[in-house]
């Protein structure tokens, strides 16, 4: 569920993210480009969660 969440969320926000710096260029909105973008940017922020250690940090 936490894949299919932030492929959701990094799709939704990238779609957004291209349609509003299209139009500000005066550009048509397409579909393909923020797709790959937010496929792309969904496996990054996995293997940016795998490889943060989730262990407590003892304070000395």
């Amino acid at each position: 569920m936490q894949y299919i969440m932030t492929f959701f969320w990094s799709f939704l926000l990238i779609q957004m993210l291209s349609y509003v710096v299209g139009s500000m260029n005066g550009a048509e909105f397409a579909w393909m480009p923020g797709t790959i973008i937010s496929i792309i940017v969904a496996i990054l922020l996995f293997v940016i969660s795998a490889l943060v250690p989730n262990d407590p940090v003892e304070h000395h």
